[in-house]
């Protein structure tokens, strides 16, 4: 896979903040990356880096060049904060967007990608934040770029509109587009990225698909019992830990459940509800960084985040 955005060991301090701490990544051409974690972990850092809108120590390169040299039509950068004119309506700005390129894509066809087609003739200061944002989504697809940089897409967006704008970035990937993405909804993650990286306190803490980190960090299904028992009072063959809510049962696949109920059961503990979780992208961030958010370096004589470099190259 032709590697369309490249960094090497691409660092960033203001003062002594340390806001990047050696990031190397790789992501292919027509290939969904995701950047994850909290807020202040460097995604938008990463991202202005990326584009060429932040001074870095390291390197970065966009299609083989220098982000400030590639061409305006190939790559579309939607920021975290974007404040457009506010008295323009969603499809003025839209036209007014398309008007700096040589060859865009219809307006209205656009407007009905994100959603809008209703509320096209609405001021922008006038729609709801959830349709301002798309309407900045728009903005970013009127040149129809090869490359996508979203930062935080979906951030305002109600559900609805949330799973809308999904099915519209899952169509542009299909069709080719290469797309990279900040955000801190594992589900968004799990749901459009073909590779996930795990920002935590300047570093990639893990980067790989989301099953794989889900596989290798994110533990085994587990059962979670609402009881006022302790751990001690269930002998059910699983490992059984104490939560301030309950006890949970360690690898439990569905088909135990039916045998800890009944454990439950003769060992005389009452208990309220029952659920069963299998582990994802979120048991997999807590698995890999502090409390806090930074990397976890506990891991034996390499770090996760000298992993994550690693692995950050497209695969």
């Amino acid at each position: 896979m032709d590697a369309v955005l490249v960094a090497d060991d691409v660092r960033r301090e203001y003062g002594e903040t340390v806001a990047l701490d050696g990031v190397s990544l790789s992501v292919g051409a027509g290939e969904v990356f995701a950047l994850v974690g909290p807020n202040g972990a460097g995604k938008t850092t990463l991202v202005r880096a990326l584009t060429g809108t932040t001074t870095v120590a390291g390197s970065v390169s966009v299609f083989g060049e220098a982000p400030s040299a590639v061409g305006k039509s190939r790559l579309g950068v939607l920021p975290q904060s974007f404040a457009p004119p506010a008295r323009l309506s969603a499809r003025e700005l839209l036209a007014y967007y398309a008007g700096l390129y040589d060859d865009p894509r219809d307006v209205d066809g656009v407007l009905d990608d994100v959603g809008l087609t209703e509320s096209a003739a609405t001021r922008y200061e006038d729609l709801s934040g959830g349709q301002q944002r798309r309407t900045c989504v728009g903005a970013t697809l009127v040149n129809d770029p090869d490359l996508l940089v979203l930062d935080e897409p979906t951030t305002g967006i109600d559900p609805a509109g949330r799973r809308a704008l999904w099915e519209l970035l899952e169509g542009l990937a299909a069709g080719g587009t290469t797309i990279l993405l900040t955000t801190h909804y594992m589900a968004e993650a799990e749901r459009l990225a073909d590779r996930v990286g795990l920002l935590a306190d300047g570093g990639l803490a893990a980067v790989g698909t989301p099953g794989d980190l889900v596989a290798e960090y994110g533990g085994r299904p587990r059962l979670e019992i609402e009881t006022d028992a302790d751990a001690t009072a269930l002998d059910v063959g699983h490992r059984v830990e104490s939560r301030p809510t309950g006890i949970v049962v360690e690898d439990v696949s569905a088909t135990d459940i039916g045998a800890v109920v009944e454990a439950l059961e003769r060992n005389g503990i009452s208990y309220g509800e029952l659920a069963w979780r299998q582990p994802d992208l979120e048991d997999v961030y807590l698995a890999v960084t502090d409390s806090d958010g930074s990397r976890n370096r506990s891991d034996g004589e390499r770090s996760l985040a000298s992993r994550g470099r690693e692995a950050g190259a497209v695969q």
